[in-house]
């Protein structure tokens, strides 16, 4: 598989990837290497990685605890002070191995301690791998607020390594795949088409066009002054509604995709209905979503809280909430404004 070559970092695929991962710390002048896991991929993944890993350096690995919960200041404090006490240093290096809460988490713990050490992302879940590993976001969450605190900053290379996805859960494999769902819709049909037929569905390859994507959407706008912003379709009230699940304890949480389809399926409602958005397509997308995903009870008297948390979407300006909508499939339009009443019939619309 084809190296996909950003601004400043590579990602490598597959087996060859540890060797370019090796090569190059041994041509840095690292003091050693520490590497972030939580309690799942200590268990599942850091095994393989240590299999394939060569480095003379001293390396130590810190351990949080699993899940978007701890997805925060304090748990950064916690590495940062684990850091401190193992004697890393500005020439240390940092390896995420982990799923998009382990490399956004990671990649803001490396950005600012002392000022910004060297990091590497070696995303072990399928939305890592097709989002949280590449672009140079980091980030942590403010209570419930999805990413609200966090920095640009870029790895020195990816890693991705699709034996990991052999640990995962069939839930975790469908939150990735709405990050996929949401490149076919804006970009490339064909990757839609794919998944919504299940044919010929070569998971690799639809990384590799998910990444390439990404890509070449953040070479073009790399720090979301406009471009980027599509990468957020389905996010505006997929996020609002992953918030509120999040934060009240009557409800199960949802993962990030499962919240991000909802999103797709209401602003692809949306695009119907201010921009022509053809209702055929609009049904083909949510038909789709619903075989994947089932659909996700949401009551509404949910819907105010919901359409509350939106005003936190970090598109927004001037207090008004930004969608990115579709006039047709790979024909995106980037700030456009809904009325509530539009939001709460998009909402309808997904639970009729």
């Amino acid at each position: 598989m084809k190296t996909i070559q950003s601004a400043t970092y590579p990602v490598h695929f597959n087996d060859k990837a540890y060797s370019k991962l090796s090569n190059f710390i041994a041509t840095q002048n690292y003091s050693s290497v520490f590497v972030l896991v939580d309690d799942n991929t200590m268990d599942c993944c850091y095994p393989r990685f240590m299999q394939n890993f060569v480095c003379n350096l001293p390396l130590e690995v810190i351990q949080i605890d699993a899940g978007e919960v701890f997805k925060n200041i304090e748990t950064c404090v916690g590495v940062w002070n684990a850091m401190t006490e193992l004697g890393a240093d500005r020439k240390s290096l940092l390896i995420t191995l982990g799923g998009g809460v382990i490399t956004d988490l990671g990649g803001f713990v490396a950005a600012t301690f002392k000022r910004g050490i060297d990091f590497i992302n070696i995303p072990t879940t399928l939305l890592s791998m097709v989002d949280a590993s590449v672009g140079g976001k980091t980030g942590i969450d403010l209570g419930v607020l999805k990413n609200q605190i966090g920095v640009f900053a870029n790895p020195e290379m990816v890693l991705i390594d699709p034996e990991y996805l052999h640990t995962l859960s069939a839930r975790e494999i469908r939150s990735g795949t709405a990050e996929i769902i949401k490149y076919g819709l804006t970009h490339d049909i064909n990757l839609f088409n794919k998944i919504k037929d299940n044919n010929n569905l070569n998971i690799v390859d639809l990384i590799h066009r998910s990444i390439e994507i990404k890509n070449e959407v953040v070479l073009k706008d790399p720090k979301e002054k406009n471009l980027r912003k599509v990468l957020n379709f389905g996010h505006t009230i997929g996020h609002g509604i992953e918030s509120y699940f999040l934060e009240n304890p009557e409800k199960e949480n949802l993962t990030h995709g499962e919240a991000i389809t909802i999103g797709m399926v209401c602003e692809s409602f949306i695009s119907s209905k201010l921009l022509g958005f053809s209702a055929e397509k609009v049904e083909e997308i949510k038909h789709t979503v619903l075989s994947i995903y089932g659909k996700i009870e949401i009551l509404p008297d949910d819907f105010e809280p919901i359409i509350s948390l939106l005003k936190h979407d970090k598109k927004n300006v001037g207090g008004n909430v930004n969608f990115v909508l579709l006039k047709d499939y790979e024909d995106f339009q980037l700030n456009c404004e809904a009325s509530t009443d539009t939001i709460v019939k998009s909402l309808n619309y997904y639970l009729t």
